[in-house]
């Protein structure tokens, strides 16, 4: 610690360099280790504490490391829990105690995976713009990109980084992308599967208080993560793979005798959900179609009453299937009471299951079959009108 910040060296003090990771420009007066989970406690003068958490992937670097064009460091063993917060929702921080009440951010939630990129992955305008840059500072003259190269780099989707987790049995259990930038990184994996929700590639914001998208929670054991490149559209392994441990942190209230069918019915339930959630958004493109044919038929010369009248029975059977499916809505906003609906049932079931490492209840297990029951029906019909 120093006058001007933290430095670190890793080859015995003949180099030293500045380690910031946000830290501010402060002087740095005392360091200690949390040697139970390796985190690095930095006490400044007049700014507070700072804790690097985990910091044995320093304990891997050199020469030869940052040589490499990737690496991917050992992983620590994930605690595995029901994330909470004792001021209200984990997502809003402060919740409601006011921007003065002071907080601090807690470690990411899950397994942190650390990777070095030498280069970073460049798409092919920024190579062309360095390449520019040197030669103008070498005073040299490039050729000016032809069209085609110009169309390829206005056609190319950005490169990314992926870090694939995968269960003792190989088995891919998530995907989660990372910065491409050159440097250190760090990235956390939430010990879930992937959301059971329709894929959305621009959800938009959501309110603190909305369900995260998220899948099940994973059972404890072994782990592994590798990481690899998407380029154009091919996937490419950077480095080999770490093994790490997800462990229970065992604060449940009520034992669980069978953790793997609990996980089980999550599975299930989620499978379910993301059908009935695909096919309210089926409904909707096919609501878009009905009101296009309407516009169609009007501005047909050679269209026939009988088309329209067909198109309208279409229309209300649709309605129907709607009210099964996602409830009675015109009731609802006139505060009647309605039906449960399928997408009710179910979102109650996966969403009950998402805050908790206890085994479903009956409830829980009779409000899926009574879903799965009426969603078969209901799929049919909304095939045939589709």
């Amino acid at each position: 610690g120093t006058e001007f910040g933290l430095f670190v060296t890793v080859d015995e003090g003949n180099h030293w360099v500045a380690l910031d990771g946000g830290l501010p420009t402060i002087a740095v007066r005392d360091l200690d280790i949390q040697r139970r989970e390796n985190d690095l406690a930095l006490g400044t003068f007049g700014r507070g504490f700072f804790i690097l958490d985990d910091y044995t992937p320093l304990r891997e670097i050199s020469a030869e490391t940052m040589a490499e064009d990737a690496a991917l460091f050992p992983v620590k063993s994930a605690w595995r829990y029901i994330e909470t917060s004792r001021l209200g929702l984990p997502t809003l921080d402060k919740a409601f105690q006011g921007d003065t009440f002071y907080t601090a951010p807690n470690p990411p939630f899950g397994a942190v995976f650390t990777y070095h990129l030498k280069d970073g992955l460049k798409t092919r305008q920024e190579r062309r713009l360095e390449a520019e840059k040197r030669a103008e500072e070498q005073n040299a003259t490039l050729p000016y990109p032809n069209q085609e190269a110009l169309r390829a780099e206005d056609e190319e989707r950005d490169p990314s980084i992926v870090l694939t987790v995968r269960d003792a049995d190989g088995k891919v259990v998530q995907r989660v992308t990372g910065p491409r930038g050159k440097g250190l990184h760090r990235v956390a994996w939430d010990l879930r599967y992937p959301s059971p929700r329709p894929t959305d590639p621009d959800p938009g914001p959501s309110a603190p208080w909305d369900s995260p998208r998220v899948g099940p929670l994973v059972l404890p054991g072994a782990y592994s993560v590798t990481l690899e490149q998407e380029v154009d559209g091919v996937v490419t392994q950077l480095a080999g793979s770490q093994s790490f441990e997800v462990v229970d942190l065992g604060g449940g209230t009520l034992p669980v005798d069978d953790p793997a069918a609990a996980l089980e019915f999550q599975r299930r339930a989620a499978e379910l959900q993301r059908a009935v959630l695909g096919a309210v958004e089926v409904t909707a493109e096919v609501k878009s179609r009905i009101e296009h044919l309407r516009h169609a038929i009007v501005d047909t010369p050679e269209a026939t009453p009988d088309q329209l009248a067909e198109l309208v029975a279409i229309d209300g059977d649709l309605n129907d299937l709607l009210v099964v499916l996602r409830g009675d809505r015109r009731r609802a906003k006139r505060n009647e009471p309605v039906d449960p609906s399928i997408v009710g049932r179910v979102n109650r079931v996966v969403e009950g299951q998402l805050s908790t490492t206890q085994p479903p209840t009956n409830t829980s297990r009779d409000g899926y079959r009574w879903a799965s029951e009426a969603f078969a029906g209901t799929l049919e019909d909304l095939r045939a009108l589709d």
